[in-house]
């Protein structure tokens, strides 16, 4: 079957694979449709994705085709088709019998720790499906980056009358910005890059827009909010620059949520961190009730991301068009690639 190998940093393969296809009787073999590009793809491309080894099959936001299920699988049929939740667990161990699924101890995620989607088809433990009677597998595709952002506004907490800063405008940042506003908070956006700050403002239902690294951003953010500070950021950059100046940001008794992450040690200042009374919290994958949260309301309609799907290709053109995408000049938001 057709699948693409990334071999090492910048040398992506294509080649021909064989599945395993015999099914234990809680899997099921999917047919891949669509694949989301991400951060963590370009991240694996360039050599700088944490807890990353090669060669790896890529591909973890996925829209698929159920073909086959195992005996004992009930929630899936043949013919469905359904989102891939990539974060397998390889034991029951203390995060997962707690429910932290997102976060377990020996943890796999497709297209990281273990090959992923680019491919036609493969198996894996049917639980992991979320199946739709009316979303495209493009829009399948999409879920599990909204996933990252639902999950990370859940974990904040956010209550109507909070005061929500987002703090990157990729795709990440505007999933976190539809959950904030879903639950009625005023949300400001901040980014460096004033086009993508454009597109947030167009795409979504934000109230306003901040660009970062100016002498007067603290200012910038009392004005949006009333001469108030936001009593929760979301930081979706992975930046250490931008990640510590949430911090300053954040009002008192305020909560921060690390969507983002980079390959280094993270510190601050611990009595400015005690004047605040800030928490502060990481926030990493999504749960199970994130994937069902966000298809139901997707299908509802009140969830409509068409626009960010910025570029597109077909499987045999997309190593051709990779190094494209990392160009920040193609305003890349959200690439799905098609089989």
């Amino acid at each position: 079957m057709r699948t693409i190998v990334l071999e090492e940093p910048g040398t992506f393969n294509y080649t021909n694979t064989t599945p395993d296809e015999d099914l234990r009787e809680d899997e099921a073999l999917v047919k891949v449709h669509s694949i989301g590009i991400c951060g963590t793809d370009f991240h694996a491309y360039e050599g700088n994705q944490p807890f990353f080894s090669y060669p790896r099959i890529l591909g973890h936001e996925l829209g698929v085709e159920v073909l086959e299920v195992g005996r004992e699988v009930q929630h899936v049929v043949v013919g469905d088709r359904c989102s891939v939740e990539p974060y397998l667990n390889k034991t029951q161990d203390q995060a997962v019998r707690r429910g932290f699924t997102n976060c377990g101890e020996n943890i796999s995620v497709l297209g990281v720790h273990q090959d992923g989607g680019m491919r036609e088809r493969f198996k894996l433990p049917a639980k992991y499906l979320h199946k739709s009677s009316k979303l495209s597998y493009e829009q399948l595709a999409v879920i599990e980056p909204q996933g990252i952002g639902c999950h990370a506004v859940n974990r904040a907490g956010v209550q109507p009358d909070d005061l929500v800063l987002v703090v990157g405008s990729g795709p990440i940042g505007l999933a976190a910005v539809i959950f904030a506003t879903a639950q009625g908070a005023k949300t400001v956006v901040m980014d460096i890059n004033e086009a993508r700050l454009k597109f947030a403002a167009e795409a979504t239902n934000i109230h306003s827009t901040v660009v970062a690294g100016r002498d007067d951003t603290v200012e910038q953010l009392r004005e949006q909010f009333g001469g108030d500070l936001p009593t929760v950021v979301l930081d979706a950059t992975g930046n250490k620059h931008a990640m510590s100046k949430t911090l300053e940001y954040a009002a008192p008794a305020g909560r921060i949520v690390f969507i983002g992450l980079f390959q280094g040690d993270f510190t601050f200042n611990d009595p400015y961190f005690h004047k605040k009374e800030l928490t502060l919290m990481a926030s990493r994958n999504a749960l199970s009730a994130d994937f069902k949260q966000i298809i139901r309301m997707m299908e509802e309609g009140s969830i409509n991301i068409s626009r960010w799907i910025t570029h597109r290709s077909a499987f045999e053109e997309m190593v051709g068009q990779f190094d494209q995408w990392l160009r920040p000049e193609t305003g890349v938001i959200k690439a799905v690639v098609s089989l």
